[in-house]
C-alpha cells in the first residue's frame, strides 16, 4: 500500500560518505531501514499503483540473499518486503525463505512485509511466522464495491474477509499487524474509524495518492492515476475525520516522495526526485556505498514522517 503498496520502497539512514546526486549535499548514510520490491507482478489492479508490472524479473533467491547480506553489512536494521504482491512468487515460498534468512542468518531486529493479503495462507504463518515482526495489509475501503472500483480485488473475492482472517492469524502466530491505506477520489469521504479500531493495528499508515511518471502517469505508464488524485485539503479533511484513531500515521505527497529508499527487483536504488524513478546501478554489481549515492534519499523527511519507530515485535508491548 500503498499496495505494491502496490509498492515498494527502501527507507534508509545513511554511515558511509557519498555525494547524493543533484541538489542534496554530502551526507553520511547507513541503510537502516530498507524496502525491497523484489517483484513487480501482482494479482490486483489498483488504479493508482505506483510500482507497476513493467517487468516479470525476480532475482534468484541466492542472489537476493547476497544483496541482503551486503545491506546488513552496510548497517541495515529493518527490511520490508513489498511488490507487486510478494506472496505471488512461488506461492509465498520465495518470500518465506528471505524472511527466515533475514531473521535467522542476518539477525535483523525487524523483518516486515506489505501485502494485499489475498494469497496469504495459515500454513505460511505456521512455517515462517516466528521470523516475521510486522505484516502490513493494504486496505483502502471497508466497502466491497469501493474496493472493486479501485481495483483492490481479484474477481468477486472478499478483500475484507481476508483482512479480518489475517488479523486473527497475526494474533495467533504473534506477528504485529499493520494496515496501509491510500486516500484517493473513491474513498476520500469514507469514515473508517470503527473498523480500524476494531482491527486494532499497531500502525495505520495513511498515504495520499501519489503520481509517479512512468508508473501511474505519463505516456509510458501502465496506469493512469489522475482520476484517483485528491487535493491536499481533501487529504487533510480525511485525517481530521480520523483524528481520534491513535494508531494513524499520515503521509502526504510531500512526506512520502523522497523519504523512502526504494530498492527494485534488480536491487537498484530508485531516485524519485524528478517525478519518476531513476535507477542506480545494482548493489550486486557496485556495492551499497556506490549505489546509495544515487538514491535521492531525504533523511530529514524520513525522520520527520516517523520512519524510525519501535519495529521489532520483541520490543512491542503486545497482548498476544
Amino acid at each position: 500500500s500503498p499496495s505494491s503498496e502496490c509498492f515498494f520502497f527502501v527507507c534508509c539512514f545513511l554511515s558511509e560518505k557519498c555525494i547524493i546526486s543533484g541538489p542534496s549535499a554530502r551526507s553520511e548514510v547507513t541503510p537502516t531501514s530498507v524496502n525491497y520490491h523484489f517483484t513487480r507482478q501482482c494479482n490486483y489492479k489498483c488504479g493508482f499503483c505506483f510500482h507497476t508490472a513493467k517487468t516479470s524479473f525476480v532475482l534468484p533467491v541466492e542472489e537476493a540473499k547476497r544483496g541482503l547480506r551486503l545491506l546488513r553489512e552496510a548497517g541495515m536494521e529493518k527490511i520490508n518486503f513489498s511488490g507487486g504482491e510478494p506472496f505471488l512468487q512461488d506461492r509465498g515460498a520465495f518470500l518465506g525463505s528471505l524472511v527466515q534468512f533475514c531473521k535467522q542468518d542476518l539477525h535483523l531486529p525487524s523483518v516486515s512485509i506489505v501485502s494485499n493479503g489475498s494469497l496469504i495462507r495459515e500454513s505460511w504463518f505456521q512455517k515462517y511466522g516466528e521470523f516475521l515482526d510486522i505484516l502490513a495489509v493494504s486496505c483502502d475501503s471497508f466497502d466491497e464495491d469501493t474496493n472493486q472500483l479501485i481495483g483492490r480485488a481479484q474477481g468477486r473475492k472478499s478483500h475484507l474477509q481476508n483482512l479480518y482472517r489475517i488479523r486473527s492469524w497475526c494474533q495467533q502466530y504473534r506477528v504485529a499487524f499493520k494496515i496501509n491505506s491510500v486516500v484517493n477520489a473513491f474513498n476520500v469521504d469514507e469514515d473508517m474509524s470503527e473498523h480500524i479500531v476494531q482491527l486494532d493495528p499497531v500502525r495505520w499508515k495513511v498515504f495520499q495518492c501519489l503520481l509517479i511518471d512512468g508508473e501511474n502517469a505519463g505516456q509510458s505508464a501502465l496506469r493512469e492515476a489522475r482520476r484517483f488524485v485528491v487535493s491536499d485539503r481533501q487529504f487533510e479533511d480525511f485525517l481530521d475525520r480520523h483524528s481520534g484513531v491513535a494508531c494513524l500515521v499520515p503521509e502526504s505527497n510531500e512526506k512520502m516522495r523522497n523519504s523512502y529508499l526504494i530498492l527494485d527487483e534488480y536491487m537498484r536504488f530508485l531516485d524519485c526526485r524528478g517525478g519518476g524513478k531513476q535507477p542506480s546501478r545494482s548493489i550486486l554489481d557496485v556495492g551499497v556505498k556506490a549505489a546509495i549515492c544515487f538514491s535521492g534519499f531525504d533523511e530529514k523527511m524520513f525522520l520527520r514522517r516517523g520512519g524510525k519507530y519501535v519495529w521489532s515485535k520483541a520490543d512491542m508491548k503486545l497482548d498476544w
